[in-house]
């Protein structure tokens, strides 16, 4: 699972997924991407399940790129245990995605395979994407 090596802060505060990407708006590495339509948090088991169905159906054969990465602890406490008394354990790590951002970035394969590799990673997210070729806009 990705998630960061080590962190300043045990328990972040919320971060919001509201409005356009700032950066990682255009196509830098590959030829093909995935762009998210709209902003939410993607933990860290749906980016790794996304990049398995990609690579698989690649044959790992290309490169990928991710573009995003886990660095926003989620906390929960435990089941049946009452308000208050402090935040919870770290529990999961996300990734915050806005409008724009582009998560995947795929190159070294027909443009059929890419769509494909990149329409079965998309049904591993939990967010509405748009594939887009380099020089297209996003």
């Amino acid at each position: 699972m990705l998630m960061p090596k080590r962190t300043k802060y045990r328990r972040p505060h919320r971060v919001s997924y509201e409005g356009k990407a700032k950066g990682k708006n255009e196509i830098v590495n590959g030829e093909f991407a995935l762009v998210a339509k709209e902003g939410a948090w993607v933990n860290a088991r749906q980016i790794e399940a996304a990049r398995i169905a990609m690579t698989r159906h690649m044959k790992r054969v290309g490169k990928v790129w991710i573009n995003i990465f886990p660095h926003l602890a989620k906390t929960k406490k435990p089941l049946e245990v009452r308000m208050g008394s402090g935040k919870g354990a770290p529990d999961s790590w996300v990734a915050v995605v806005k409008n724009g951002k582009i998560m995947f970035e795929i190159a070294g394969v027909s443009e059929e395979v890419a769509v494909e590799a990149l329409r079965l990673a998309s049904h591993k997210l939990p967010i509405k994407t748009k594939i887009v070729r380099k020089g297209e806009e996003a």
